[in-house]
């Protein structure tokens, strides 16, 4: 009868054979995801100043909490007042927030004597001690109320020595943020409201509104939207929201690109058609990328797109037809369109091309620390 030692070692040449005398088996490691580079922006400093009526006009809000380098641009609307509407007569208006911070801002101008500040009022109700009573609709159908607003608008510019009242009405005829609407009336009582706010205001004001990318439109029972030849003759300036033209998978602000909804030449056009001249358009910029409508996160701030997880994304790529970076996931899929410097700069070209007065945007704090846009901004219309 054989030993256990030999049982063993027959056993272990056997396994020895079997496994051909290969290295024993290791998964494969998984390759590793290499992540997107960092964006880093050249700081640059401002162009000298060109005094010959050229606009930089940013929004800032009562919920920032920046104060503006009052020498970064031209002119700031203020965002924004709100309306108290009671049954549907007017009894006066407030800053939203705290009146302080709009203080603040009104100061600005002791620092910057060449800066110009204008109030802007909103459709919508975010004050404690007000609630919806039919904003701007409620507001422009009666001419008392035109009339009280107007002199409480020009009471409140003398009050604080600011330059100029902006309307932001979105829209006529069209309901957003609970607020009332009329489509028979709105648009012509739109032009009836800046009509009256001119009569009241004079020349020593300026009037601006905050324009939609494309004409009144006829609806069931009445028009929607602004009628952009009929409010002409009152203001000083549109300030054409040339953002939100769109959501993912196509840019929002696009320079020139018919595969999506508008963009910035049509939106453009559209005014230049109703024989507005060039001189009073000033083309809006987001601050700001748009991904969806409806799906979180809705909208990213340019400062928060610097910081967007560089292993589940890709930034800064750039659309030739668009003339607009974009921000894509790891798999290709477009996430969000928004602005830098460098289509920034080709907005700017564009406009000057076109004789435009300037370029706005929405809004001061979403910029980066470094003020990247808001520089970029300036330049692209402070440039020979």
């Amino acid at each position: 009868m054989r030993n256990k030692g030999w049982f063993l070692g027959c056993l272990l040449l056997g396994f020895l054979a079997s496994c051909g005398g290969e290295e024993p088996f290791t998964p494969e490691k998984p390759r590793e995801l290499e992540p997107d580079p960092e964006i880093v922006e050249p700081v640059v400093s401002l162009n000298e100043r060109i005094d010959d009526g050229r606009r930089v006009t940013a929004y800032v809000t009562y919920y920032g909490s920046l104060t503006p380098d009052p020498f970064s641009m031209t002119h700031i609307n203020y965002a924004f007042a709100e309306l108290y509407m009671v049954d549907g007569v007017y009894q006066g208006f407030k800053v939203q927030g705290k009146v302080a911070r709009f203080e603040s801002i009104a100061a600005l101008k002791q620092e910057n004597p060449n800066l110009k500040i204008s109030l802007s009022f909103t459709h919508g109700v975010s004050n404690a001690d007000n609630k919806q009573g039919g904003s701007f609709s409620a507001l422009a159908a009666s001419d008392s109320n035109r009339k009280a607003f107007a002199a409480d608008c020009l009471a409140f510019l003398e009050k604080y020595g600011i330059d100029g009242i902006d309307l932001d009405w979105e829209f006529p005829g069209l309901s957003w943020s609970g607020a009332a609407c009329n489509p028979q009336v709105d648009t012509d009582n739109y032009i009836l409201l800046v009509k009256q706010l001119r009569e009241t205001l004079g020349d020593r004001y300026e009037i601006s509104y905050a324009g939609y990318c494309a004409d009144k439109a006829a609806v069931e029972g009445g028009w929607r939207y602004v009628d952009i030849a009929g409010m002409d003759p009152y203001v000083d300036y549109v300030n054409i929201m040339t953002y939100d033209l769109d959501e993912a998978p196509h840019h929002h602000s696009a320079l020139e690109d018919s595969r999506a909804y508008k963009d910035c030449a049509r939106a453009v056009q559209a005014y230049l058609n109703a024989g507005v001249p060039a001189k009073k358009l000033v083309l809006g910029v987001p601050f700001y990328g748009r991904h969806s409508w409806s799906q979180s996160p809705t909208a990213i701030s340019y400062k928060s797109i610097l910081k967007m997880d560089r292993y589940k994304f890709r930034r800064n790529q750039w659309d030739a037809v668009a003339q607009c970076p974009y921000v894509s996931t790891m798999t290709g899929v477009f996430y969000c369109g928004y602005d830098n410097p460098r289509s920034i700069a080709a907005k700017g070209d564009w406009i000057r091309s076109k004789g435009m007065a300037g370029l706005m945007y929405w809004e001061y704090d979403q910029d980066d620390a470094n003020g990247t846009l808001r520089t970029a901004i300036w330049n692209a219309v402070m440039t020979q």
